[in-house]
């Protein structure tokens, strides 16, 4: 944002300190003004014809927008995946754990990959890989949406699961 001797347009809107408008003057009488009232001159729309500029303190205007960013950045949710990896010989009580974790997982508002790795000989059977994602997805319907479907890339087969909006 240009500021006091960096507007170098002839003519400018001015806007006071209380957002009244003082009309479209020149740059130099609008740096006058804002020297005469102790304050810095800023273009706020340089897009507009004429540019807009304002009467403010310049330091005070920086901090109070660094303070609301940073309020900002305070509330916003930052959503993290997750990685379940599952086998493809799981057993039922081992595969029920890995859905409580994901469960837990979807219920803080994270996504979820699944993933399951597939060893030696355990490549000439894919299907058993598909039916083992089909489980989880049924597992954790309640809870979630399946966002990409399973996906085979290499050894390994990987599928997003997102947390409903309900949540």
């Amino acid at each position: 944002m240009p500021i006091n001797e960096e507007i170098r347009d002839k003519e400018v809107r001015v806007i006071d300190t209380d957002g009244s408008q003082l009309g479209i003057m020149s740059a130099r009488d609008a740096y006058k003004i804002a020297l005469e009232k102790n304050l810095d001159l800023v273009k706020i729309a340089p897009q507009a014809t004429p540019p807009v500029c304002r009467i403010i303190d310049y330091g005070k205007y920086r901090f109070e927008q660094s303070k609301r960013e940073k309020e900002a950045r305070k509330n916003q949710k930052t959503i993290d995946i997750k990685e379940i990896r599952l086998s493809l010989n799981i057993d039922v009580n081992d595969f029920n754990t890995k859905v409580k974790q994901a469960i837990k997982f979807l219920e803080g508002g994270d996504k979820v990959k699944v993933s399951i790795r597939f060893r030696g000989r355990e490549m000439a059977h894919p299907e058993l890989g598909t039916t083992i994602m089909q489980r989880f997805t049924e597992s954790v319907a309640g809870y979630g949406t399946v966002e990409k479907q399973p996906k085979l890339e290499g050894r390994s087969m990987t599928m997003f699961v997102t947390a409903k909006n309900g949540k």
